[in-house]
């Protein structure tokens, strides 16, 4: 057995300092506050004294272009939500314990969109083009320590259009400062594997690189301590003594076993830790690390597809790009959260990062969750996408840009298979492409030889893939859509691993991988609606609404029909079909395919049609259950089995006004999941539900308040448009502002905002650590409505 369909283990570096040796280990903190930002190229801004110009207070991460003007003419096109692009610069001031003086001191930026430069005290110490990548900085030979320090940083995205969507602007994600000792644990250096997983027992490998930046020799062993996802230590492990030769890195290993460890699986976010410590010839502690991991065991076979812990699991996953609706590129955690937990209640048990790298706290939240994830490099290799994209770098950056893309994410639980490219445009050059791929998977496979690596083939009958042997230069072939010629490509070669890296949402799409054993699963196109790639649709639509939920993150229709397919908990939703459509295999859907349509096209989950009047209303259920009934106004209509093809039950009802319900039954007659929907009359009310009872402060802490437009009765107002203004008042303060319509261009920002489909969202964050965090909402005709929240100590 290869070592890559063996599991990996996962790990997010704690933020507080170790506890083993204060006086000598790494310590890592936030960065985040204090900084002053600008817009324009400032000639000086990279220098001590600085540069005059309209300096703003910000803390980080920060996204200057979300809270900018959508503009019909803006370089950034309809692909990047047509919103401003520019150069921006960002100084921070800051001065460092002279205890430090002996240790080395680093920054690392999570992500600066585009083309970032960073100086320390006018010194220029790095600058990556990738606005996606986490880098890392050596800022110990350019430090003062008896003054202040200043760093400067440079972001530039004026040249445009260079991505497919939203990209954002600036330093928008975390910002950490880390010292450590002169002997240390490389940046991403600690690496955990287990090369054998059983219910009674798991082998746990851990290899750390140490880097000696002294002038002499130094002889070094690491002990490393587990604890489990109780707190409580579970077992240690000590690596042999060996020679870190001088400005060389070293790799020690340790290996011990976990007795009945509690494994990671899907949605089983079991975490353990391993506290690392460097320790000299004469004992002494040199370094630390610490890093979360989980123990499970994954395989990609050739005959059955997908298997974690010794189960054949199919991946139900979804494409979602970074960016967080309203939040642009800095998304708080929180909304993060929401968002994986709303698609885990549909069944989604998957994530791609499409296509290029997520933030390490996004990566962390998956492993708490449980979500499986498809972690992806690269959108494009040298062929471009656009005129200005990363195809210019790809030459000079990108084995870098793999390798410590791979260090960083490598010991996730939740990554169980790396992409190297997404409809890569080289392809029809097989010569360029096959070299191309070859030194991107010898580097994916020298940093974890324990996962497999993919690609998201484009068309690869049209370019021959699978005939010249690009596609089976990969672990498991992947291909976006077209799912029939994947299994006809693994019928002729039937050692193929297989996988559906970029799908439709049509019901035929979902029976070729369902029904196809050798599949390991599919990722729909995509999760959640996103900003940017409106282009086909045109302005003023500034978001892509191709998601199972909406930029608020409301179920539509084919959410729900997904959750019919997907989901292990009952359920059953009632929809009215107002078109028709056919997917790409010839069977009536939801909708056809992942290009902008309108919201919900084809089935809408109201009793509100535009006329009352005696009509028939051709009525869907989707469910998982064995049966389910349809009532009108009390009256049944007949139950109807589950259909096994997948497709929805269908009744054609005569229009009443009133109240329609479904109940669902499971094999032995029992009522497992109800729905009822009622005919709305006109907006009277608004009627908000706050998601939280009490909020802390905090960048990634959000309060979720669902503003709805209701009738006299309470019935949500299915068209419902009024404007609606929110005041947040007290111990808080508004966020952002949304209502998830593709074509509305109100800046997030805006206290102002119309409803859409009779709803929108209300972000809050809370300002201090006690007190009530007020938010009322009106609206002209309207009753208006206020709720509170607790604010709270972190």
């Amino acid at each position: 057995m290869k070592m890559w369909v063996r599991a990996g283990l996962g790990w997010v570096a704690a933020l507080v300092c170790l506890s083993l040796a204060p006086a000598t280990l790494a310590e890592e903190v936030a960065f985040n506050a204090g900084w002053l930002f600008a817009k324009g190229d400032i000639a000086g801004a990279e220098t001590v004294a600085g540069a005059q110009a309209d300096w703003q207070k910000v803390d980080l991460p920060h996204d200057w272009a979300i809270s900018g003007t959508f503009d019909r003419d803006a370089l950034s096109t309809g692909s990047g939500g047509w919103l401003p692009t520019g150069i921006v610069w960002y100084r921070k001031s800051f001065t460092l314990p002279a205890a430090d003086r002996s240790k080395r001191v680093f920054v690392e930026f999570g992500g600066i969109m585009d083309r970032g430069g960073v100086w320390i005290n006018g010194h220029h110490v790095g600058h990556r083009p990738n606005g996606y990548s986490t880098v890392r900085y050596d800022l110990t030979d350019h430090l003062s320590w008896d003054g202040p320090n200043v760093l400067a940083v440079r972001a530039d995205t004026s040249f445009q259009p260079a991505s497919r969507w939203y990209a954002g602007g600036g330093i928008y994600r975390s910002v950490r400062l880390i010292t450590t000792g002169q002997v240390h644990v490389d940046a991403w250096g600690t690496f955990v594997t287990t090369p054998q997983v059983s219910p009674e027992r798991a082998t746990v490998r851990v290899e750390s690189s140490i880097r000696n930046q002294t002038r002499q020799d130094v002889r070094a062993r690491i002990e490393v301590s587990f604890t489990g996802p109780d707190g409580k230590v579970v077992g240690t492990a000590t690596s042999p003594l060996a020679m870190v030769p001088a400005g060389r890195v070293q790799k020690l290993v340790a290996e011990t076993a976990i007795v009945r460890p509690k494994l990671w699986d899907v949605g089983q976010g079991n975490l353990y830790a391993a506290s690392v410590r460097v320790i000299g010839e004469d004992g002494a502690a040199l370094d630390g690390d610490r890093v979360n991991f989980g123990v499970r065991d994954i395989a990609f076979k050739a005959d059955t597809g997908f298997w974690i812990n010794g189960r054949n699991v199919k991946l139900k996953g979804t494409a979602i790009h970074a960016e967080g609706g309203a939040f642009g590129m800095a998304v708080p955690l929180a909304f993060y959260e929401r968002r994986l937990r709303g698609l885990q209640a549909l069944g989604v048990n998957a994530i791609r990062t499409a296509h290029h790298p997520f933030s390490r706290e996004f990566m962390a939240l998956c492993d708490r969750l449980g979500m499986l994830v498809m972690d992806e490099a690269f959108d494009m290799w040298t062929v471009a996408k656009n005129p200005y994209d990363y195809h210019l770098f790809f030459g000079d950056w990108s084995s870098l840009d793999a390798r410590e893309f791979v260090r960083r994410d490598r010991n996730h639980p939740s990554v169980v298979i790396w992409s190297v490219g997404n409809e890569i445009h080289d392809t029809p050059y097989p010569l360029v492409a096959k070299a191309n791929l070859a030194r991107l998977k010898k580097i994916f496979n020298e940093e974890d030889p324990s996962r497999p690596v993919t690609m998201a083939l484009f068309r690869p009958n049209v370019t021959g893939d699978y005939r010249n042997g690009l596609a089976d230069m990969l672990d498991v072939v992947g291909q976006n859509y077209r799912e029939n010629e994947l299994t006809q490509a693994h019928k002729d070669k039937p050692t193929r691993r297989i996988i559906g890296t970029e799908n439709t949402k049509g019901r035929g799409n979902w029976l070729a991988v369902r029904d196809f054993a050798p599949y390991s699963g599919m990722f729909l196109w995509t999760g959640a609606d996103y900003l940017g790639e409106a282009d086909r649709a045109g302005w003023p639509n500034i978001s892509n609404p191709s998601g199972l939920v909406d930029r608020t993150d409301v179920v539509k229709s084919i959410g729900w029909e997904r959750a019919s397919w997907w989901s292990e908990t009952p359920m059953v939703r009632i929809g009215r079909r107002t078109g028709t459509f056919v997917d790409t295999a010839g069977l009536p859907t939801t909708v056809a395919i992942a290009t902008p349509q309108p919201k919900d096209a084809g089935v809408r989950n109201d009793w509100t049609p535009a006329s009352l009047a005696p009509h028939v209303e051709k009525v869907e259920l989707v469910t998982n259950a064995a049966s389910a009934e349809l009532f009108l106004n009390g009256k049944s209509l007949g139950r109807k089995p589950a259909n096994a093809d997948a497709s929805a039950i269908a009744w054609d009802v005569p229009f009443a006004p009133g109240e329609i319900r479904a109940v669902a039954y499971d094999a032995a007659g029992k009522a497992v999941a109800r729905d009822v929907l009622r005919t709305a009359g006109a907006p009277a009310a608004i009627r908000l539900v706050a998601e939280q009872t009490a909020l802390a402060p905090g960048f990634d802490r959000i309060g979720f308040v669902r503003v709805e437009l209701v009738d006299a009765k309470g019935v949500l107002v299915p068209g419902a448009a009024v404007p609606l203004t929110v005041r947040v008042t007290g111990a808080g303060t508004l966020a952002a502002f949304d209502n998830g319509d593709p074509a509305d261009t109100t800046p997030f920002a805006s206290a102002v905002r119309k409803a859409w489909n009779g709803r929108a969202l209300a972000m809050v964050r809370a300002s201090a650590t006690s007190g009530t965090i007020d938010v009322d909402v009106t609206g002209e005709g309207l009753r208006p409505a206020r709720v509170a929240l607790r604010a709270i100590t972190p």
